[in-house]
């Protein structure tokens, strides 16, 4: 866990096993998938594009002449597609949900229906969904869709001509200094090198594997398609660069905005009709919560109007199950309501200053 208090790192700390097989401790330099906390990322890197004038949030990707109204996808059953806007999936409501399955994680159905010979790739599951009608009218109900938030970094992709993942890294990360977040990889032995291991509940019952082999894994281990979830929920972080990115983007004054008053304003505002761009909660005290959960994982971010921001992450899905943000935030309440008084410090300059000590050059080197 991570805890801010005016954007200030005052806490973090590792709890229980990295890797219990290898009698690895978590530490804080450890990195989790963050699962459905991805769409902040995502939400941030389109409103930068928003800023910078290459995109705006009424644009039909799919009108004649837009983003998307390229070669791979004229097959499009549902008119009604072309009239989808930027800002209806940025707020679920583009007409898209999982009544009929999450396109995002049935990828051995995709396949077979049109007849691949691999696993579907961010295009193959657009054209799928696109040759179905839509679940309901755009822009007239709210309905989550992970699959939104793909069509989201195809965009990024199509207008910057880059991969999603480098232009959130080049263009979103960098500049706050932030290196160590990436976009998972499925399987355990291709884990980043800080990266944690996941833990199903133990009567979870392995699946085939996404990529048609006919093997059976675990979800968390070639089960789901972690990787193709790109911005919809495809990130791994460590708590603390997590925390440091959400301070960049919470509109307080200590650490600069990567994103402007006004777009961030837009972000977090949410009534009974439309969610928040990116995040999942607007209380209306002004709290700020992002959730995220997937097999062998769980994530939490708050962001609160007292000052206080933390970020909780769990390499197991098995922990009280749908109670667990409730469970973690009062965990939390509790923690904060018995602390007489935070502390001033700020370990993200007390590690700065360190490392700066640390790259001296010595008198040998000049």
């Amino acid at each position: 866990m991570a805890i801010m208090k005016d954007e200030k790192l005052i806490y973090a700390k590792g709890y229980g096993w990295a890797d219990e097989e290898d009698s690895v401790r978590t530490e804080v330099k450890h990195i989790f998938r963050i699962a459905s906390v991805s769409k902040l990322l995502t939400a941030t890197a389109i409103m930068k594009l928003v800023e910078n004038k290459m995109l705006a949030l009424d644009q039909k990707p799919f009108a004649k002449g837009g983003i998307l109204d390229i070669s791979a996808f004229q097959n499009i059953k549902d008119k009604r597609v072309r009239d989808i806007t930027i800002e209806q999936l940025l707020r679920h409501r583009a007409g898209f949900s999982r009544r009929r399955g999450d396109p995002m994680f049935i990828p051995n159905t995709i396949r077979t229906r049109m007849n691949l010979d691999s696993a579907p790739t961010t295009d193959d599951i657009i054209r799928y969904v696109l040759g179905r009608n839509l679940d309901y009218q755009p822009d007239s109900g709210t309905k989550y869709s992970n699959f939104g938030y793909l069509l989201l970094s195809r965009i990024i992709e199509q207008v910057t001509g880059m991969p999603y993942e480098s232009y959130v890294k080049n263009i979103i990360l960098s500049p706050m200094g932030i290196h160590d977040m990436h976009i998972a990889r499925n399987f355990h032995d291709q884990k980043f090198p800080n990266e944690v291991r996941y833990y199903e509940p133990p009567d979870e019952l392995p699946i085939e594997s996404f990529d048609g082999s006919g093997m059976l894994c675990p979800k968390c281990y070639g089960g789901n398609d972690i990787a193709g979830l790109l911005g919809a929920g495809g990130w791994v972080a460590s708590p603390t660069e997590l925390i440091y990115f959400i301070a960049h983007i919470d509109g307080r004054p200590h650490i600069p905005d990567i994103l402007s008053e006004e777009s961030i304003k837009i972000m977090t505002t949410a009534d009974d009709r439309h969610l928040p761009i990116g995040w999942a909660k607007v209380r209306s005290n002004g709290d700020l919560i992002r959730t995220g959960t997937l097999s062998g994982m769980s994530a939490m971010v708050k962001c609160q109007r007292d000052g206080l921001s933390w970020v909780f992450l769990a390499n197991t899905s098995s922990w009280k199950g749908a109670r667990f943000p409730k469970i973690v935030e009062g965990m939390f309440n509790k923690a904060f309501s018995i602390v007489d008084s935070l502390p001033e410090r700020d370990l993200l300059e007390i590690t700065s200053e360190e490392q700066a000590e640390t790259d001296l050059p010595s008198e040998d080197e000049g």
